[in-house]
C-alpha cells in the first residue's frame, strides 16, 4: 500500500523525509533564520489563565517537560498571519464561554486543537529521536501511525492555504454546556487515535481528529438524547469516556485523494468502509469501557467493580434504566 500520495507543490509532508529539525518551520517546512521562531505548543494565554506555565507534562516515554518547555519551530511571518488571529480569537471564545465557543467556526475549533495535539507530538517525535540516537538506534514509528499524523498535518496547512475539504468533514466535533467549578483545568489527549478533550469555564470540548465524522454517527443514539442540555462534570467525562473508548475501536485508516486546482488544494474523502465488509468499529466491550470510565471519573471514587455490577448495564449518570436522559439537576455529587 502506499503511505504517501503525492502532494501538490505547496503542501509539506514532514513524514517523507522524517524532517523534526528545530531548523524548518512545523508547518511550512521552510528554512527558519534564528532558534528564536518557535511557537508555544499550549499557548501562552491559556498557561496564564490556569497557572500551567511551571506545572510537569508527562511525555510518552515517561519523560517530565513543562507546558512552557513545549515549543514548536514555526516561520514568524506563518505566526503572524495566522496564528496569533487563530489564537485570539479562540482565547476571546474561551473567555467568554459556551455561547462563544458555539459560535467559533467548527474547522478553526478544529485547527486549534490540531496545532496543539500535534505539537505534543511533534515534542515526542524529537524525544524519541534524541533517546534513540543516544542509544544508537534507530528511531522507528509504525506506517499506521505515520499514515494517521500525516494526514492531520495535512489538514493543518488549511490555517494557511487554501485547502477545500470536499463535501466531508475530517474530524467528529462534540460541545456542551458544562457545569465546571470555577478554575477547572481539564485537559486529556491519546496521540494514537488522535483524540483531545478540553474541560473549562462552563463547557466542555471533545474532538475526535482523524475519523472523518465516525465517531458522531457511532454515538448518534446518545447525542440526541443529551445535546443541548447543561452537564454535570460526571455526565461529561462519562461521554468523555464513551468517545475515547470508541476512538480506540475504529478501525480504519482514512484515505484521501489530493486534487491541486490552480493555488487551491481539494481533498477528497475516500469511503471509509472501502473494500472491507466489516464494521468501522470493533466490538464494544463492556469491561474494557469500565475500565475507562473508571480512569474518567477517578474523582468521584467509582470503582470498576461498581460500574460494571451489572455486565450488560454499566453504570450511568447520563441516561437512567429507561435510556432517559438524566437531568442534571438530580445529581447529588460534587462538580
Amino acid at each position: 500500500m502506499c503511505i504517501f500520495a503525492p502532494m501538490p507543490a505547496q503542501i509539506y509532508n514532514p513524514f517523507e523525509a522524517f524532517n523534526f529539525s528545530n531548523r524548518n518551520c512545523f508547518l511550512s517546512g521552510k528554512a527558519l533564520t534564528s532558534d528564536e521562531e518557535k511557537i508555544q505548543v499550549f499557548p501562552t494565554w491559556l498557561m496564564n489563565s490556569y497557572n500551567l506555565a511551571d506545572q510537569p507534562f508527562k511525555l510518552l516515554d515517561e519523560s517530565i517537560s513543562t507546558y512552557k518547555d513545549l515549543k514548536i519551530p514555526c516561520a514568524a511571518a506563518v505566526n503572524e498571519q495566522y496564528f496569533e488571529p487563530l489564537e485570539a480569537e479562540i482565547a476571546a471564545a474561551f473567555d467568554a464561554g459556551y455561547e462563544a465557543v458555539k459560535q467559533v467556526d467548527e474547522l478553526k475549533l478544529f485547527q486549534w486543537a490540531g496545532k496543539l495535539l500535534y505539537g505534543i507530538l511533534f515534542n515526542e517525535i524529537q524525544s524519541g529521536i534524541k533517546q534513540q540516537h543516544a542509544s544508537g538506534q534507530e528511531f522507528n514509528i509504525s506506517q499506521s501511525l505515520i499514515h494517521k499524523f500525516s494526514n492531520l498535518h495535512l489538514m493543518l496547512q488549511s490555517i494557511d492555504q487554501p485547502i477545500i475539504f470536499e463535501d466531508f468533514t475530517p474530524f467528529s466535533l462534540f460541545l456542551f454546556k458544562v457545569n465546571n467549578e470555577a478554575d477547572l483545568f481539564g485537559y486529556r489527549d491519546e496521540i494514537n487515535t488522535l483524540t483531545f478533550s478540553l474541560r473549562i469555564k462552563d463547557f466542555g470540548l471533545i474532538i475526535c481528529l482523524q475519523d472523518n465524522g465516525a465517531n458522531r454517527v457511532y454515538h448518534k443514539d446518545i447525542l440526541e438524547k443529551i445535546e443541548g442540555q447543561t452537564l454535570h462534570p460526571i455526565q461529561f467525562e462519562e461521554f468523555n469516556a464513551r468517545i475515547f473508548y470508541s476512538a480506540y475501536l475504529f478501525n480504519r485508516l482514512p484515505e484521501y485523494n489530493i486534487l491541486p486546482v490552480g493555488d487551491e488544494t481539494y481533498i477528497e474523502a475516500m469511503p471509509l468502509r472501502g473494500m472491507s465488509s466489516k464494521p468501522l468499529f470493533d466490538n464494544w466491550m463492556n469491561k474494557t469501557y469500565g475500565q475507562v470510565l473508571e480512569n474518567f471519573w477517578k474523582k468521584w471514587g467509582f470503582l470498576l467493580l461498581e460500574i460494571i455490577k451489572d455486565p450488560e448495564n454499566p453504570m450511568s449518570y447520563l441516561l437512567d434504566t429507561d435510556g432517559k436522559p438524566i437531568n442534571a439537576t438530580a445529581i447529588e455529587l460534587s462538580l
